[in-house]
């Protein structure tokens, strides 16, 4: 039992690296769209505006909820292999 929450907290720990790279990873990606279609269309107005009300709006979007996953779907794969292979 013990070996198991150790693992699990190891777990935790390594999901939230991963987590905390694929967010930034996706906001930084997301920026660079807004950005490039900002230079490539609008070009009217203030463009920290533009790209910070882009990434509002991002981050209100199921993709940025979707990364959630990164916790979820390792979990029920772990504890569905811990339980077929205790019973």
């Amino acid at each position: 039992m013990i070996a198991l929450l150790r693992f699990m907290l190891l777990a935790f720990v390594v999901l939230t690296v991963v987590y905390v790279c694929v967010s930034l990873y996706s906001r930084a990606v997301r920026r660079g769209k807004l950005e490039r279609e900002w230079d490539e269309e609008i070009r009217v107005g203030d463009r920290k505006a533009y790209v910070r009300e882009g990434l509002e709006a991002y981050d209100q979007s199921l993709r940025r909820r979707l990364i959630a996953g990164v916790y979820i779907i390792p979990m029920i794969v772990i504890g569905t292999i811990i339980y077929i292979v205790n019973y």
